[in-house]
């Protein structure tokens, strides 16, 4: 059984009615959005169990849970390569997707989520070795994001991004040592942007499978951005352009 901490974690949870109990720290004062929770938790018949701080600390593992936690007794979980191409199938729009290649740290997956899910993309993919997946840290940091966004951890990410591209999406890739910035292209069109790891960036083979490959333009000293930085950068030029596509 897993776990959701933090106020919009537990409230997005509780929205799509996946919980079986409510944990709350029983020195914690009411407050209106603790009373917001309750009153979710109520409208689903969810156990409010009031607990000492430190064990919500111990099942946290020492994250931020802001004196509230649930046992989920479902959750979505990660769609395979097959669903993820029968979503797409069923969109009405041309596809908006992210890409994200060995991503490690679950506070950097969290809100690469809580981007992808403010700009509207239809699905993040992640490859399902030597990446990290949906966890509680993740479902804290993406704030519902990843109540909200489709998931899906593939096997062969190489495989997948192929696939893809059969299927009339572009593959454009963040890397640093592109000529082109990401300014000079068209984010318009069905669309997958492919960002890699913290530090090490895309895989070589992740890499080869894109068909185009841009930079973001620095004017200091850093030489990169953390992951979750770019992929937001990334994300809110793709929704300009295709705001402005659309005359919106």
């Amino acid at each position: 059984m897993s776990l959701a901490f933090g106020i919009h974690a537990v409230e997005a949870a509780l929205k799509q009615s996946v919980v079986s109990e409510l944990w709350l720290d029983e020195r914690q004062k009411p407050n209106a959005r603790l009373n917001k929770l309750m009153d979710l938790a109520k409208h689903s018949q969810v156990k409010i169990v009031r607990r000492p701080r430190e064990a919500l600390d111990k099942l946290a593992q020492g994250e931020r849970h802001q004196g509230v936690l649930v046992y989920l007794v479902q959750q979505a979980a990660a769609g395979e390569q097959e669903d993820l191409m029968s979503l797409l199938d069923g969109l009405d729009h041309p596809p908006f997707l992210l890409v994200l290649d060995g991503v490690t740290d679950p506070h950097n997956l969290g809100a690469c989520l809580r981007s992808a899910n403010a700009v509207g993309v239809d699905a993040v993919i992640v490859p399902k070795d030597n990446a990290v997946g949906m966890t509680p840290v993740v479902r804290k940091v993406a704030c519902g994001a990843a109540e909200d966004t489709p998931f899906y951890q593939v096997i062969n990410l190489a495989r997948t991004l192929r696939d893809l591209q059969q299927a009339g999406v572009w593959l454009i890739g963040a890397a640093a040592e592109s000529d082109d910035d990401i300014y000079q292209f068209d984010l318009t069109g069905p669309l997958a942007l492919v960002l890699g790891a913290e530090g090490k960036g895309m895989r070589r083979l992740t890499k080869e499978h894109c068909d185009l490959l841009m930079k973001i333009p620095m004017a200091g000293t850093v030489e990169s951005l953390n992951v979750s930085v770019a992929t937001g950068v990334c994300l809110f030029e793709a929704l300009r352009q295709r705001h402005r596509a659309n005359g919106s």
